[in-house]
């Protein structure tokens, strides 16, 4: 996946050391925001690329199971994100951005650029940075890649995701940091135990006031046919728990295209 059609720098995120310098940017593009409270606001995305976590579901497989990327410096970066001149909100996404050193120095960037930020993260890493909307995405049991839901066919990585998926320290800090939106994919109504449980234990570790309208329900499904399947149920279960249905504005108008 480019990192924009005039990119030619494209690697192999494992068979490369890290560049102390540079971010690992797999996508650079401007779009739609689909999903969360800004869902439907021009933006552009800066997608880097590398993930702690295998979600078996992942709809940035080039960012996980088999990361590329360009290595490009915050300035770069930045210079990238100015051409697009019908947007002044960013979205910071991956894989898990919050994984990478340079993240805090190009969102500092970004601040000092007038941009606001949003940061899409799993929830497992804490980073004191220049965050506009921390959107979490605490991942459920319904993510770990079994054998028989593993993009790569063999399990490996079913133990180490499930117990890397929750990190309540650093979901609270988040929480207690910065605005904060909680946004859970639904797959099955036998998520919502799991989702209302781990509500609660927030709730109950933190000072930081959780709404219900910060609490985002999303389907599960990287494709027009499996929101289909699952966009329906979702928006019945947060009619019925009161939080908020966020639609996947991207797949509904794109599909899977990259870049989108």
């Amino acid at each position: 996946m480019p990192v924009s059609s005039d990119n030619t720098d494209l690697t192999n995120a494992s068979s490369h050391s890290a560049n102390e310098d540079a971010l690992p940017v797999n996508e650079l593009f401007y779009s739609l925001q689909g999903e969360g409270k800004l869902a439907g606001t021009p933006s552009v995305f800066v997608r880097t690329s590398g993930c702690n976590l295998r979600c078996w579901f992942c709809d940035s497989y080039h960012t996980s199971w088999e990361p590329t990327h360009a290595w490009l410096d915050v300035n770069t970066i930045v210079e990238r994100v100015s051409r697009n001149e019908e947007a002044d909100h960013v979205v910071v996404t991956g894989g898990e951005p919050l994984i990478h050193n340079k993240t805090v120095e190009l969102l500092d960037r970004l601040r000092d650029a007038e941009y606001h930020t949003t940061v899409e993260t799993n929830g497992t890493i804490y980073r004191d940075a220049a965050i506009d909307l921390a959107s979490i995405s605490p991942k459920l049991s319904n993510s770990t890649p079994t054998p028989r839901k593993d993009p790569k066919g063999n399990g490996s990585w079913a133990d180490r995701h499930d117990d890397r998926r929750i990190d309540m320290e650093s979901i609270c800090r988040l929480v207690e940091s910065y605005q904060a939106q909680l946004k859970f994919v639904v797959s099955s109504r036998d998520d919502m135990s799991e989702i209302t449980r781990l509500i609660d234990d927030i709730r109950g570790t933190t000072a930081a006031k959780i709404r219900d309208s910060d609490v985002l329900l999303m389907p599960e499904g990287a494709t027009k046919s499996r929101l289909q399947e699952t966009r329906k149920l979702t928006a019945e279960l947060a009619m019925e728990h009161g939080f908020r249905y966020t639609p996947r504005i991207h797949v509904d108008i794109w599909n899977d295209a990259p870049e989108t």
